[in-house]
């Protein structure tokens, strides 16, 4: 380890303010950072994730913008209701926090299925986004392999929330072992010791059965239908899923860039904040 390195480092000199929220009766963990009168930006993040992850984030972009990270229905510290979520779950649950907050429009950083859930909001409801950032972003291919690897993956740590079965997770998240912060694993752990976690995990994971996720998935007429600026992550050590799908959606949407980052895996914010960081703000400054 060169240097020690946390969550709340990344934090400890930020002004945020984390709420729970009533979305529809759901409890909804959010962590909110910046001025009340800066232009909002939502921050998504992947399966079974949550608001943390954004925590390299948030000091690059509140001196100006709203931040408002959110737990996403079923995943993190957010309630986990007895049904599948499915990509319109993750939508009504977005605008149920907006409204919350009084925002209109937005822009949208999301990674993974949070760039999946982006993108549908784009397609979906155009009104709704300003400028759009996918980072290894789902929602056009099904890859049998893929999901079936992240449904034992996930069901495992579930199942039993040991420490090392959750370190393995992140070797498919995050390339610098450096960067595989034990913030991230405590954090999981927490939340897979959960009641709910563990009751709901079928609920979770319903985007990774085969059949569910096809329904699911934009085609490529809705991807070329988003009319936002939109910046695609290319993350250059990810699955090959996810490269193949940033380069294509990429090629469909009409007014799109894309930010090349070989070094990273699914995590690129994270895993490497000094190249994602400037490229964020000075997109979304243009």
């Amino acid at each position: 380890m060169s240097e020690y390195n946390s969550v709340w480092l990344m934090l400890a000199e930020q002004e945020f303010e984390q709420r729970w929220l009533d979305i529809d009766g759901v409890r909804t963990r959010v962590a909110v950072s910046g001025p009340d009168d800066g232009d909002p930006v939502i921050l998504l993040h992947g399966t079974g994730g949550h608001w943390e992850t954004f925590a390299p984030t948030l000091p690059a972009l509140n001196d100006r913008y709203r931040c408002i990270a959110i737990d996403m229905i079923g995943n993190g510290f957010t309630d986990k209701p007895d049904y599948p979520y499915e990509i319109q779950v993750y939508v009504r649950h977005i605008r149920g926090v907006m409204d919350a907050l009084a925002v209109d429009h937005a822009h949208f950083i999301g990674m993974s299925l949070g760039a999946w859930v982006a993108a549908k909001v784009a397609q979906q409801h155009p009104d709704w986004i300003d400028r759009l950032i996918l980072m290894s972003p789902a929602g056009l291919i099904a890859t049998k392999d893929n999901m079936a690897r992240i449904r034992a993956e996930r069901t495992r740590a579930v199942e039993d929330p040991n420490w090392d079965s959750i370190k393995a997770m992140f070797v498919h998240l995050i390339a610098d072992e450096e960067r595989r912060l034990p913030d991230l694993i405590g954090l999981r752990q927490s939340i897979y010791r959960r009641p709910d976690s563990l009751a709901t995990i079928d609920h979770l994971l319903a985007l990774q059965n085969y059949e569910t996720r096809e329904r699911n998935l934009l085609s490529a007429d809705q991807w070329r239908a988003i009319q936002a600026r939109t910046m695609v992550v290319a993350s250059g050590q990810d699955h090959g899923e996810y490269v193949s799908t940033a380069r294509q959606v990429a090629d469909l949407i009409p007014d799109s860039t894309v930010l090349e980052m070989p070094s990273v895996r699914h995590w690129p914010h994270f895993e490497d904040p000094s190249s994602f960081n400037p490229a964020a703000r000075a997109f979304l400054d243009a």
